[in-house]
Parts: structure tokens; C-alpha cells; sequence
């Protein structure tokens, strides 16, 4: 996400020094916008749903319709997004002439390894009036054959996690989100082979769905994260450009999953995953679409699961292909599954977890639970969480660069010193089985606010 880059306090030690190059960089906070790259592909074995390109296609005018429609919780809230704004977080694509189109070379779900490229727009969030967990787009485009948009949505409440990303389908059709949130974001995709697709406006609405609705997007959330065991294959591809814009970097680290449910903004970590291979754990965020399939968010109930609903939770559609012989021994895309890899991970995460060939792993999806606690940035690389707030406890995971961490609570543990600064205040992490010091916690005060003793 993006933040508000903030000089972090320098009042505590680490649970081990970073590295020289890695002193802490401003980590950027802001409440106003964040702005990132993102993707959504519209493929997999069961049918897409109807893009909503073919709902606007043809239409010469932005569209000025707006949601008249009263859920449960009043009055749908309306309004219009802005495609003029296109930054750096945004990938692929470009605003002139009123609207918005591709250009060349943007992101790739290069895990997959099945698409071109396509270019991706993540617009501002939305504050909303009330709570509501129902959002429909109608854009106004237009979109020749060999073409298609989409229109991705997630919601939280005040500064709490994001949902997972939920499509809006075509028409009146809606995103619905697992919880009531009080602000949406939406991130748009194109794809386009032949040059003249054309986004010239997006509407957006905003209510509550009916309590039937609602109940079929329960995420049977439980007090811990879910972790699942799962096979894992090397990504490699240096140099390519993953789902959400990123540059594949030697020794990298971050994972792909075969869905962009919980695809991170580029440069993010507000989804992230622990990975415990044979030697260490490793938390890492979600940057790349893959492997095999791109519509299989197997880490969540079959109710909820976007496709191969007929298989068991945690359960990749690739391991029962390969395992069961499931859709023939096919993936999504009809080719033949030649392993039962869940997750692919970048040459860095793939060797600090122990791996030297494919192999099992066990992973735990961050984002999932019921996400009590406060969230943090950090700052630095090799951060390592100990088991006990002291420097000679062993470690259970680490921190290859900065993320996004739940605090459940805070100790006075070991005091020690780093850079001529000396601290003896730790921070509880439960997703990743113990403590960090708090000068790695990316905020000015020393003894984090709001967070209880433990």
C-alpha cells in the first residue's frame, strides 16, 4: 500500500541487526489515497462470468446512470471514479483523449503462464456514508472483439485489513463482499489485442445486500489464519513482470497464488503468506498470479471458492488434477498437470525456506481469520521473529523486507541496543509465532499505541 513515508523511530534494537543497506525507509501511510498495481484475469475451468465490456460496449457516452435500487441498509451510494489519474502503481495502461487504453509491455501473470499482457488501473478508495457490502460498476467503453475489461472490488472498516478482491460481474451484477465496509476500493483490468479499446467512464454504486446474499459469502473466518499443506515450485522468470507490475528480481522474495483474490498491489504486502519449508519459515507477500490456474482460491471454503467448488478446502485443483486425475488430469486451461504445485515462490523465499528442489510446504494465508489485533508496517530486510522477546530465543520466522504485521500485544522484554538506541519493548505477532522488537514496527512511538500489555 501506499503510505505516507514517516521517519521511523529510532529508539530500539532489533531482534537481529538488518542489513547496512537497509535502514529504514520512510514507510508512506496515507488515509486520502492508495493507488497500486493490480490484475485480474477473467479464465479458469468453470465459465467466466460475462465481462463487463460487453455490458458497455457500443456506448458512445460515459455513462450516467447511478444505482436507484434500496438494500437493506437504505439508499445505494453512488458516484463516479476518476480514470484520469494514472501513476506509477498503475501498469499497462494510459489516459488521453478522455480515456483510458493500453500501451504496450504491462504485467503478466508469468506464474500461470498463460495470458499476454494487460494493463491495470487501481483507483483511490471510496469513504462511504454507511456501511454496505454490495458494489456494481457499469463503465462506458468501448470494446472490440479480441478485447475485455473487468472490475475488481475489496472493502475494510476504518484502518482494519482488506477483504479479499470480489469481481463485479456484467450488468447488475455485483461484487459481494464478505463483511459490511465503510470504504471500497476497485482496480480496473483491460486486455486488449486489437488497439482501439477505449475506457472513457466508470460508475459505481454501493448498498447492502440481502441477508440470503450475504450469508453465501461467509468466509467461515476462524479465530487463527488458515494454513494448508501444499506443494511449491521455484518461480525463476528474472527479469519478467509478474501480475501486479513487479520486476522479477534475483534472489527475490514473494509468492504467486492461483488467484488474484489475494493478489497484493505492487510493491505491497496487505496479502502475504507464511511459508515454513524444511529449514525456516518465511513471510512473504503475494505479487504473481500461478501456478497452473488463475481463478483457484483453494485456501477458502468451497461455498465461497470461485471455482472447483466440488473440491475440498485447501486442496489445489492442479493436486487433485495431478493426485486424482480430477478434470481429466487438466488444469483450467485444458493442459496437462505436470506436478501438484499450489504455490510458486520467488528464487529467495524458495531457497531461505529450506528448498532445494520442488517440494511440500506448509502455508498460512495471512489475510484469513478473524483478523483481531492492530496492523503495522515494518521496515527492514532479514527481520527475524523470535519465539520469546529476547535476542538468544529461536527463530520462527522471518521478515525478508517490509510487510504489514498483526500485533495482539506488547512486552518489556530483552533491552538492547542498535544504533545507539536502545529499547526493551517487543511486539506479539501471532500469525507468525512470536516477537519482534519494536524499533522494526514503522511508527515514531516506541511502545505501540493502542496495542494492550500481554
Amino acid at each position: 500500500m501506499r503510505a505516507r513515508r514517516m521517519t521511523p523511530h529510532r529508539t530500539a534494537g532489533s531482534t537481529d541487526r538488518p542489513s547496512p543497506t537497509t535502514r529504514p525507509s520512510p514507510i508512506a501511510r496515507s488515509s486520502r489515497t492508495i493507488r497500486s498495481a493490480a490484475v485480474l484475469l477473467c479464465l479458469g475451468l468453470a465459465a467466466a462470468p460475462a465481462s463487463l465490456s460487453h455490458a458497455a460496449a457500443g456506448d458512445a457516452r460515459p455513462s450516467t446512470r447511478v444505482a436507484s435500487a434500496a438494500g437493506p441498509g437504505g439508499p445505494a451510494q453512488s458516484w463516479t471514479a476518476d480514470l484520469s489519474r494514472v501513476d506509477a502503481d498503475d501498469a499497462g495502461v494510459r489516459h488521453t483523449d478522455g480515456a483510458l487504453r493500453l500501451v504496450g509491455g504491462g504485467p503478466a501473470a508469468v506464474s500461470a503462464g498463460t495470458e499476454g499482457h494487460h494493463g491495470t488501473q487501481v483507483l483511490a478508495p471510496r469513504e462511504l456514508d454507511r456501511p454496505a457490502d454490495r458494489v456494481r460498476a457499469r463503465p462506458a467503453a468501448d470494446v472490440p472483439d479480441g478485447a475485455r475489461i473487468a472490475v475488481d472490488v475489496r472493502g475494510r472498516t476504518g484502518n482494519g485489513p482488506w477483504t479479499e478482491w470480489r469481481e463485479a460481474g456484467a450488468g447488475e451484477a455485483a461484487a459481494v463482499l464478505p463483511r459490511p465496509v465503510t470504504t471500497v476500493q476497485v482496480r480496473l483490468m483491460l486486455w486488449d489485442t486489437t488497439g482501439r479499446l477505449r475506457v472513457r467512464g466508470l460508475e459505481l454504486s454501493a448498498d447492502t445486500a440481502p441477508e440470503s446474499e450475504s450469508r453465501q459469502q461467509d468466509t467461515g473466518a476462524a479465530a487463527a489464519p488458515y494454513s494448508a499443506r501444499v506443494f511449491a515450485t521455484r518461480e525463476g522468470l528474472v527479469g519478467h513482470t509478474t501480475a501486479n507490475g513487479h520486476v522479477i528480481q534475483p534472489n527475490d522474495h514473494f509468492v504467486a497464488l492461483p488467484s488474484r483474490r489475494g493478489l497484493s498491489p505492487r510493491g505491497s504486502s496487505e496479502y502475504s503468506v507464511r511459508v515454513c519449508g524444511p529449514a525456516r519459515c518465511e513471510t512473504a507477500p503475494v505479487w504473481d498470479v500461478g501456478p497452473w490456474n488463475i481463478r483457484d482460491d483453494y485456501w477458502n471454503p468451497s461455498s465461497i471458492r470461485e471455482s472447483f467448488k466440488d473440491l475440498p478446502r485447501g486442496k489445489p485443483e492442479a493436486q487433485a488434477a495431478y493426485q486424482d486425475g480430477y478434470n481429466g488430469g487438466l488444469d483450467g486451461f485444458g493442459r496437462r498437470v505436470l506436478n501438484p504445485a499450489g504455490i510458486d515462490l520467488a528464487d529467495g523465499t524458495f531457497y531461505n525456506v529450506g528448498l532445494n528442489n520442488n517440494g511440500w510446504v506448509t502455508v498460512t494465508y495471512l489475510w484469513t481469520g478473524d483478523q483481531t489485533g492492530t496492523v503495522f508496517p515494518t521496515w527492514g530486510t532479514d527481520v527475524r521473529v523470535r519465539e520469546r522477546p529476547t535476542t538468544d530465543s529461536p527463530v520462527v520466522d522471518t521478515l525478508p523486507g517490509p510487510t504489514q504485521v498483526r500485533v495482539r500485544c506488547q512486552v518489556r522484554g530483552q533491552r538492547i541496543t542498535y544504533d545507539g538506541h536502545t529499547n526493551d519493548a517487543w511486539a506479539h505477532l501471532p500469525d507468525h509465532g512470536g516477537y519482534i522488537s519494536n524499533i522494526f514496527i514503522d511508527v515514531p512511538e516506541s511502545w505501540l499505541p493502542g496495542v494492550p500489555t500481554c
